[in-house]
């Protein structure tokens, strides 16, 4: 496969070719397969490595950390208050500061002006840990994880339930559009995603025998669906919402009614976590008994049943980042070593 995306940077799955995601597919797995044999790499070696993180995370972070270090690289954790990113100091001027010191910049936090103007002004490979926009690292995984099921991703069918506004489903959208899937986004009318983002997944859908459909109706938006896929109700940064969206969103709750009524036996569950399934756990305490709730976007049931492949697909954001890492980098003639 003739593509080379060294110096690119990672900001959204819509700046990629069909052929380039695929290809970093194809490089994760091979990365997967490697790891798993007990093999470390040196795609990375000497490779500085800026992760700024001005939202919290436990995949994301520990993706591109141990993603580094396997293939050789120094990744170095930079907290919100770690740096004056855009406090006493612009992201442009932070930007050029930190591109002559790392090779790379990880960013994720709100805004994806910031990310976009790090891209802008690092002379190095940025990429996109997540921003109120995007979650574009995440849909890699998750393309990963529904090919590894089905051994292929054209005409796989999604049934994506909540809120269609999150950077989750936008990314969804894209990456279905780009990579010939079938994507539902089922919620309710007020939790749709914005027109022209519909537009512009329908038209790169229309070029890759692709499918996007928005529906408020459950029944109609499941029916015959190989994954069901579901997120938080309320983002971070959203969490004051949460007694609105539970009641917006009740009727979009995954569980195994849902399941049954795709009429799949061979459905997958995915969740993008973390996942308020559980008030028994330590996150249903603090917020699912505040509204008196047992469960909210999935039941345990569901959860920890054999149709899930959650955590598959939270490995999988280690394998995925890797490659993104590594093939931005180092380039093709270390990738195909």
């Amino acid at each position: 496969m003739n593509v080379n995306l060294r110096n690119r940077h990672f900001l959204t799955l819509q700046d990629f070719s069909r052929e380039e995601i695929n290809y970093l597919l194809l490089l994760a797995e091979k990365l997967k397969e490697k790891k798993k044999s007990g093999i470390t790499g040196s795609s990375l070696q000497n490779k500085n490595i800026a992760l700024i993180f001005e939202k919290p995370s436990t995949r994301t972070r520990c993706a591109f950390a141990v993603g580094a270090k396997d293939e050789g690289g120094n990744p170095e954790y930079l907290g919100k208050n770690d740096i004056q990113l855009g406090k006493k100091e612009t992201v442009a001027d932070t930007a050029r500061v930190l591109g002559r010191m790392f090779d790379g910049i990880e960013y994720r936090g709100a805004e994806q002006k910031t990310v976009e103007l790090l891209a802008e002004y690092s002379g190095v490979p940025v990429w996109n840990g997540l921003t109120s926009s995007y979650h574009p690292t995440q849909i890699l995984a998750d393309l990963m994880t529904i090919r590894e099921n089905f051994q292929y991703l054209e005409g796989i069918k999604i049934a994506y339930l909540g809120d269609g506004r999150n950077n989750v489903a936008h990314s969804l959208m894209f990456g279905a559009a780009l990579m010939g899937l079938e994507l539902t986004i089922v919620a309710p009318d007020k939790l749709h995603p914005k027109a022209a983002m519909v537009k512009e997944a329908e038209n790169i859908a229309g070029l890759n025998r692709s499918r996007i459909e928005i529906t408020s109706n459950r029944e109609q938006g499941i029916k015959g669906a190989d994954v069901l896929y579901t997120d938080v109700w309320a983002s971070m940064g959203e969490e004051e919402q949460f007694a609105e969206r539970i009641e917006l969103l009740k009727p979009y709750q995954v569980n195994m009614q849902m399941i049954e009524n795709t009429g799949q036996d061979r459905v997958i569950f995915l969740h993008c976590l973390p996942a308020y399934h559980n008030s028994k756990t330590e996150n249903g305490q603090q917020i699912l008994a505040e509204y008196g709730v047992e469960e909210m976007e999935v039941t345990d049931q569901v959860f920890e049943s054999e149709y899930s492949r959650v955590f598959d697909q939270a490995e999988n954001r280690m394998h995925t980042i890797k490659a993104v890492m590594v093939a931005t980098l180092s380039g093709p003639e270390k990738t195909a070593k």
